[in-house]
């Protein structure tokens, strides 16, 4: 497994990342030579790890969404909740929107974000309908499935974004 970190100069993207046996004043100096500090720098890793975890991204949007689907039409099913078929259909949408940004390399950090995003909600949501309800099941399986495509989204956003 390969892994690279270092500092990366917004205003020079086409110097190598550089890598820590180096000092870190190092990363001010430009090609020509001059210091800038005024450039903004970023860290950032990446690893076969990280980009095998990023490519899971529109798999993991697609099925969080059909699941979440699944559960408000099931809710709704059981115990006539307008609320959960309302938040089912509601991240259905948001999953799928997330889905097919995805798709394309110009709109995948906007995926990215936008699956964050709706997986924090709902992780959010669930937590609090755990706290209330102290039921593992369903809010306690719907809020660890959120926490793990919440990092899927998240690790995805990184490695887009680099």
């Amino acid at each position: 497994m390969s892994f690279t970190c270092g500092l990366i100069s917004a205003a020079a993207p086409d110097i190598p990342v550089m890598s820590f046996s180096r000092s870190i004043s190092n990363a001010a100096y430009l090609r020509n030579g001059k210091r800038n500090f005024g450039t903004r720098r970023r860290f950032c890793c990446k690893s076969q790890l990280g980009v095998a975890v990023a490519e899971l991204a529109p798999i993991t949007s697609a099925s969080y969404g059909v699941l979440l689907l699944g559960g408000g039409l099931f809710a709704f099913a059981k115990s006539g909740s307008k609320g959960s078929l309302f938040g089912g259909l509601t991240g259905a949408a948001l999953m799928a929107s997330a889905y097919f940004l995805m798709q394309s390399p110009e709109t995948k950090a906007i995926g990215d974000a936008l699956g964050f995003g709706s997986a924090f909600l709902f992780a959010s949501v669930f937590g609090i309908r755990l706290a209330a309800s102290r039921k593992l099941i369903p809010a306690g399986l719907l809020l660890g499935l959120s926490i793990c495509s919440l990092a899927v989204f998240i690790i995805a956003y990184l490695q887009d974004r680099i």
